[in-house]
């Protein structure tokens, strides 16, 4: 007889094989939980943290969490978070913009008073410490499918000599058939231009002058009063402007380029203001004379900003109208013509020449501006270099004038294909701009693919290196959990701990005085490996302690009392107690970082010569270039690698 269990048996029975499903089931979280806790406990050894360094969150008070889009550290030692309207429509759209103040010392926040949407902008360290902004957004992008109405841009010319026209956001533009369209932002259209034309007789006598007046123009992006096919145009016409009467609407009218029912572009504003770290506040200057949205700014030797490339007003890549601003006028004149992809890492060398590694950040097609070379502005003249491997690839890939700055070395890390491209890369290069005919050499290669990557100078020379993803926007859940060293003496990177907060695009990482690298942001596509949750904005945001100040502990360098305003020979003294430990001197600027792009870090090697209870300094004099007027942080590191907190020092006789 074939044996059946009771029913107290089969509930045992049953019993146990659940709980043995259970156990099965449960054993990949159990595992996971004991290597998590393992994992906290191996990163908290103060052995761990000697060799690797360790990882702090900061605990930011709700009401100042924010979409940190750029960042820049000011020489009060405190850091400017911008968000502008940090990539979110409905704060574009009420006209919330934002501002954060920090204070790594103390950890204390203060909410800044935004006056334009400084989201997406550029910025520069300026000779007097301030921090100019300028450009940013002025319409959000409209994906193909979401265009409801034709739009594009229209040429509004003035024909009167003697005075300029302002038209109002919503002035109407009338077709011949009769189509109308709405201007979307104010517009200012100068005086028309007199050419005075002399001609002679045949016998050679000077006739009365002739007069030509030559129409001026301007741009503002319009838009279909009616939904809809029924208002696209690619015919030139000239168009009637609602509200001019008489002599006016003679001489003022508009002609329409392209307009259609196409993807519509981020579009930018020309507002430029000066951020004063001792008021803390946004002071305006004179705007520029293009809108710019993803622009680079890039300081000059003589202290004067370049302002290169970005989307103008009506979302076009700008074709190279670069201009340059005197912060002693606060005031814009024209640069020379060339034309970049957004966000071009420029970096300021010897002799004032600029040098393009080809990073860049986005915006402007595959096949223009994308190769490396020295800029230089006097001449407007560009040579190429070659030797890049992945020249396809250097979007959304980081870059860094190498430490010391007097080796002229420039680096490029990681990168990307052209826009929402899957493609990543391990490659690293470094160019030596003293040889005489300078190539990229291969370096070593990144853990894997990587964008967005982050890209801090050390006060020990070396870059220190951390996040980013391996696809666009960490899509797929592709962000980069790592951090590493490079050391230029050796070429190799040296790994070091790696952070809990994933970031990609819109992220930054950057130098803090107290020699600790503060990280924030990150605005992925995806929140999810299958792509089926719509990102949120990082606003955690995370301090990496280097090894070398968990080592030194007590016996940190500490530069005492000295000069705050460099003497004109260079030289500056500083109290110490012990200078017989103290290998080495930096002077680093100060990042103003966004989009992977912070062109004003530099590291610059100064003399040392060490006195009886004190140091002194030597600033390398005689070439702007490679120390160019401003604020700068000074730091000495031991025969150990462990620096002091920095010294603020000015550097040129601008402040």
């Amino acid at each position: 007889m074939a044996y059946r269990p009771s029913k107290r048996t089969r509930k045992t029975l049953i019993g146990v094989g659940a709980g043995a499903l259970l156990v099965g089931l449960n054993a990949p979280a159990a595992l996971s939980f004991a290597e998590e806790k393992y994992h906290a406990y191996k990163i908290s050894q103060p052995g761990y943290k000697k060799k690797y360094g360790s990882w702090k969150q900061v605990d930011i008070p709700e009401e100042f969490r924010t979409n940190a889009i750029h960042a820049a550290l000011l020489h009060t030692g405190k850091v400017l978070i911008v968000a502008g309207s940090g990539n979110e429509q409905k704060k574009f759209d009420a006209g919330s913009f934002d501002t954060v103040l920090w204070d790594p010392k103390n950890d204390t926040f203060k909410k800044i008073r935004t006056p334009e949407d400084f989201f997406c902008s550029g910025h520069a360290q300026l000779p007097d410490g301030r921090l100019l902004v300028a450009g940013g957004t002025a319409r959000y992008e409209l994906l193909d499918g979401e265009v409801e109405r034709a739009g594009g841009g229209m040429r509004v010319k003035n024909e009167n000599p003697d005075k300029p026209v302002v038209l109002k956001k919503g002035t109407t533009f009338r077709s011949p058939s009769g189509v109308e369209y709405v201007s979307k932002f104010d517009v200012e259209v100068p005086k028309a231009k007199r050419d005075f034309e002399i001609t002679y007789s045949k016998s050679g006598v000077m006739q009365p002058w002739k007069t030509k007046v030559k129409a001026s123009e301007a741009r503002v992006f319009v838009e279909a009063v009616q939904d809809g096919e029924q208002s696209v145009t690619e015919k030139s016409a000239q168009y009637e402007i609602e509200g001019l009467t008489g002599e006016e609407a003679d001489n003022t009218y508009g002609i329409a380029e392209k307009i259609d029912m196409e993807k519509q572009d981020f579009q930018g504003i020309k507002a430029a203001y000066e951020f004063d770290p001792e008021a803390e506040k946004y002071i305006p200057v004179e705007p520029m004379d293009k809108a710019r949205w993803y622009p680079t700014l890039v300081g000059l030797e003589d202290g004067k900003v370049l302002a290169v490339s970005g989307l103008d007003d009506v979302g076009v890549v700008d074709p190279g109208d670069n201009e340059i601003y005197d912060p002693k006028t606060k005031k814009w004149t024209d640069g020379p013509k060339r034309y970049f992809p957004t966000y071009p890492a420029l970096f300021l060398t010897k002799g004032g020449k600029l040098f393009y590694p080809a990073s860049n950040a986005g915006y402007g097609p595959a096949e223009k501006g994308r190769e490396p070379g020295l800029w230089d502005l006097d001449t407007n003249k560009f040579e190429k270099v070659p030797g890049l491997e992945d020249l396809d690839q250097t979007e959304t890939s980081a870059s860094v004038l190498l430490p010391p700055a007097q080796d002229q070395k420039v680096m490029i890390l990681g990168g990307g294909g052209v826009g929402e491209s899957e493609k990543s890369t391990r490659r690293t290069a470094v160019i030596d701009l003293k040889e005489d005919n300078p190539s990229f050499k291969t370096g070593p290669p990144l853990p894997q693919g990587t964008r967005y990557l982050n890209s801090v100078l050390m006060p020990n020379d070396s870059v220190f290196t951390t996040n980013g993803a391996s696809d666009y926007r960490g899509r797929s859940a592709s962000n980069i959990h790592k951090a590493q060293f490079y050391d230029p003496r050796t070429n190799a990177f040296q790994t070091a701990a790696s952070p809990e907060v994933g970031r990609n695009y819109h992220s930054e990482a950057l130098l803090l005085p107290d020699g600790r690298v503060a990280t924030f942001g990150s605005d992925p596509l995806y929140d999810n490996e299958q792509n089926t949750k719509l990102g949120h904005f990082e606003q955690r945001m995370e301090i990496f302690t280097p090894p070398s100040l968990h080592r030194g502990g007590e016996q940190r360098p500490v530069l005492g009392e000295g000069p705050e305003q460099l003497a004109a020979d260079g030289r500056a003294t500083f109290r110490t107690d012990h200078p017989e430990n103290i290998a080495s001197a930096r002077l680093m600027r100060p990042s103003a970082v966004t989009h992977t792009t912070d062109v004003e870090q530099r590291s610059i090697a100064l003399g040392l010569s060490k006195g009886k209870g004190s140091v002194t300094v030597d600033v390398p004099r005689g070439d702007t270039a490679l120390v160019p007027p401003g604020w700068y942080m000074l730091f000495v590191t031991d025969k150990d690698g462990t620096s002091s907190e920095a010294k603020w020092v000015h550097v040129g006789t601008d402040g």
